[in-house]
């Protein structure tokens, strides 16, 4: 499971290393580049409302295989894409399917032991997130073999072959949330107002993802360009210091499990802000830059897997709805972020970046402590 999450939400990542390479062969802008980031993000937002609450309606193994064949599809248009037009079908097509890896992520949490929930649930987004860092040093190195079609074509047999192996290995798990599709998608909302805490985490949530995409999306630009210059290959090859931060996953859920999680969201989102000042000395120093992308990762993944655990213990019945409110802001915060990093590099460069990462950064620092600083969340609203 950890595995085909990350090769289902990688494919939302393959074109972030290689957008200035798309924009000069299509006749793009950096901004306009940037959209295919965006549309990868919303769509993927709009999957989580529209696909993911289905997990808590249909049975899980059908549903699982279904999307990723749709996933597959929208993998294989991007790999003939001509034109901006073209990629952007596609990637839409893959975004909003892609989402199966939230459908993938509350199923673990059914099937694991409650005592060991917060080590499964961070063991599966390790895959999940290692997919994410991961997919810029896979399509560097593909592009680089071929084209930036390569990398899609590649990605579709992966998938396909990935999609085989789920339908003989997972097992059915059906489970009914007696109602029809419409009040399975106003359920989604509703969680909301009866969690406090779903409401405070998923906005923190937003937050904090903004930061990861205004990061990523311009950050190939910058390398791209004087003094750096690097190849794709070499600017994927930056996903590997991100890959770090992945790996503090498990370690997060284990010490939500202990019950460590509001210290360990306050540390995170400080440690955030504390990124931004390395990566604003990113044009003059390689070593800063890799220094803040190790931090940032680090400490978004801390704090994500910290508001996940949280969110998966409000109501066990209701676990693919809450998970989808969750990423559907999550997301929504993504899709902000890259399409302002790109309008901020366009307007200001590096520098314009790493300011707005950087407001974004005192605006969540703010946010977490005052979660914390007031009475706990309620579970919902007549505790």
């Amino acid at each position: 499971m950890a595995t085909t999450t990350g090769l289902v939400v990688a494919s939302n990542y393959y074109a972030q290393p290689l957008l200035h390479t798309i924009s000069s062969q299509l006749g793009l802008s950096y901004a306009k580049a940037g959209i295919i980031v965006t549309v990868a993000q919303a769509s993927y937002a709009l999957g989580l409302i529209l696909l993911v609450p289905l997990g808590d309606l249909v049975e899980r193994r059908r549903l699982i295989v279904i999307m990723m064949l749709f996933a597959t599809a929208g993998l294989l248009v991007s790999a003939t894409a001509d034109s901006l037009t073209a990629l952007l079908v596609g990637t839409a097509v893959t975004g909003a399917f892609s989402v199966v890896a939230q459908v993938l992520v509350p199923f673990a949490a059914t099937l694991s032991p409650a005592a060991q929930r917060g080590k499964v649930v961070g063991t599966v987004m390790s895959g999940l997130l290692l997919g994410i860092l991961l997919a810029r040093t896979a399509a560097g190195a593909l592009s680089s073999l071929g084209d930036w079609h390569t990398v899609y074509w590649v990605a579709a047999a992966l998938m396909l072959l990935n999609t085989l192996a789920l339908w003989r290995a997972l097992p059915r798990y059906a489970q009914s949330a007696r109602m029809h599709y419409g009040q399975l998608i106003a359920s989604v909302f509703a969680q909301f107002a009866r969690h406090p805490l779903h409401r405070q985490r998923s906005m923190l949530g937003c937050m904090i993802f903004a930061m990861f995409s205004i990061l990523w999306t311009s950050l190939a630009f910058l390398l791209s360009s004087e003094p750096w210059s690097f190849s794709d290959a070499t600017i994927g090859l930056f996903g590997l210091a991100g890959a770090t931060g992945a790996l503090s996953a498990r370690h997060a859920g284990v010490l939500t499990d202990r019950g460590h999680g509001a210290r360990l969201t306050v540390l995170g989102v400080v440690t955030l802000l504390i990124s931004w000042g390395l990566l604003g000395l990113g044009a003059v120093s390689l070593i800063a830059l890799i220094a803040g992308i190790v931090l940032l990762d680090l400490a978004l993944q801390a704090v994500h897997i910290t508001n996940m655990n949280m969110i998966f213990t409000l109501d066990e019945a209701a676990r693919n709805r809450l998970n989808s409110g969750y990423m559907f802001l999550y997301f929504v915060g993504g899709a902000l972020g890259s399409l302002g990093s790109a309008a901020a590099y366009q307007h200001h460069g590096w520098t314009g970046v790493c300011l707005l990462g950087g407001v974004v950064g005192v605006v969540a620092v703010a946010y977490g402590i005052a979660i914390h600083a007031g009475p706990p969340a309620r579970r919902n609203a007549d505790a």
